[in-house]
């Protein structure tokens, strides 16, 4: 979770604003995290997000909340949060691709909008454990899509477990396409799932080649479990341009920016 410089409580609307920036941001957020970020006490936090839960603005789940686009997001999707950041960096990313390709892509409303600038015709092989992105890859016709099934995660249709850790030990792929929630230069990529850091863990190990595709606004933001430190990266894509300040802390590792 991203810190505050809040010391003083911090009036209701402002909370409120607060926890679904959080929430559309992260997708998922924990109410433990909130209420530090906020200063208040966590009672205060889950009556907050009971409160937005009815006004249909987010979807309390068990100790924490989540956005309803995390869930339900599709291609035709007018309403993903910082769509514009993500489709800057789609187009980036799609320089990427060549035909005869073997990829790994995780989930996310990032990734979602780099398979929707896929050239049409394009021939690749993509491992994937979302479920999303597996379904949304299907309208390809020359694209070969091998979904990594396991337990999947009721809110983000992503597939956990051993049985896709160990599908991702026997495969290596040219290039993973991989989503984060958390990233910073001292701290590298975060998550707050220790099965989701599991399944990024094997994803990493089995690409030859590392690509993050992150929003600035999910830099300098830390949770509890490493999925790695930034030397495991190869590229960074942000929708800022490579020689922004912002990127400044990212300069000291050995990653491309694009």
């Amino acid at each position: 979770m991203q810190k505050t410089e809040t010391q003083d409580p911090v009036l209701k609307e402002e909370r409120q604003k607060y926890i679904l920036d959080q929430v559309h941001l992260h997708h998922r957020v924990l109410l433990n995290d909130l209420s530090e970020a906020l200063n208040v006490s966590i009672d205060t936090v889950r009556r907050d997000v009971k409160e937005l839960h009815k006004e249909k603005k987010l979807k309390k789940v068990h100790g924490g909340a989540t956005s309803f686009g995390f869930m339900t997001f599709s291609k035709n999707d007018g309403n993903v949060y910082l769509q514009s950041k993500k489709i800057i960096i789609a187009e980036k990313a799609v320089s990427l691709l060549k035909s005869g390709q073997i990829i790994l892509m995780s989930g996310g409303t990032t990734n979602l909008e780099l398979v929707k600038v896929f050239p049409r015709r394009i021939e690749l092989t993509v491992f994937t454990p979302s479920l999303h992105i597996a379904l949304e890859l299907m309208e390809f016709p020359n694209v070969e899509v091998i979904f990594l099934g396991g337990k999947l995660l009721h809110e983000a249709k992503f597939a956990i477990g051993g049985t896709v850790v160990n599908s991702l030990s026997q495969i290596r792929v040219d290039m993973l396409f991989l989503g984060t929630g958390y990233l910073d230069p001292k701290h590298g990529l975060t998550e707050f799932d220790w099965e989701v850091v599991q399944v990024k863990k094997a994803m990493i190990e089995s690409a030859k080649k590392t690509v993050i595709l992150s929003v600035s606004d999910k830099l300098h933001s830390v949770q509890r479990y490493q999925t790695c430190d930034l030397n495991a990266i190869d590229i960074l894509i942000t929708e800022l341009s490579p020689s922004n300040s912002l990127l400044n802390d990212f300069r000291e590792f050995p990653i491309e920016l694009l």
